[in-house]
């Protein structure tokens, strides 16, 4: 059974880091497409970084040179390190993955989903 379980949310101020974990069971994280994605209050769910069963990394325009996605196979965990954090970037996020090598940025295309870890940045 596929899971997915998000830990390292929290509330920070603006320019904190935050280190975000996913851990994954039922499945191989290194080898499939892994995700996270965010939900800001009234807003769509959006992409905020892949990475396939390649490890080839995706990036969001709101996520590049501020967000570093990354598998730990030793740990079967997703990570999402995020540095310089602003107010817009409070969100619900979320682990996601598609059990292929292959990544898509829709969330439509995500069949397995954590249950989210709220992450608050104020000014």
């Amino acid at each position: 059974q596929v899971q997915l379980v998000e830990s390292g949310g929290g509330s920070v101020q603006a320019g904190d880091p935050l280190r975000l974990s996913c851990t994954a069971s039922g499945f191989s994280a290194g080898r499939n497409c892994m995700a996270w994605f965010r939900q800001a209050p009234n807003k769509e769910r959006e992409a905020v970084a892949t990475v396939n069963g390649f490890g080839a990394e995706w990036y969001a325009t709101l996520a590049r040179g501020r967000f570093t996605i990354g598998k730990d196979v030793k740990e079967n965990s997703l990570t999402l390190q995020m540095s310089a954090l602003r107010p817009d970037d409070t969100a619900a996020y979320f682990c996601a993955a598609i059990l292929d090598l292959a990544c898509l940025s829709h969330p439509s295309a995500y069949p397995h989903w954590g249950q989210g870890t709220q992450v608050t940045v104020s000014a």
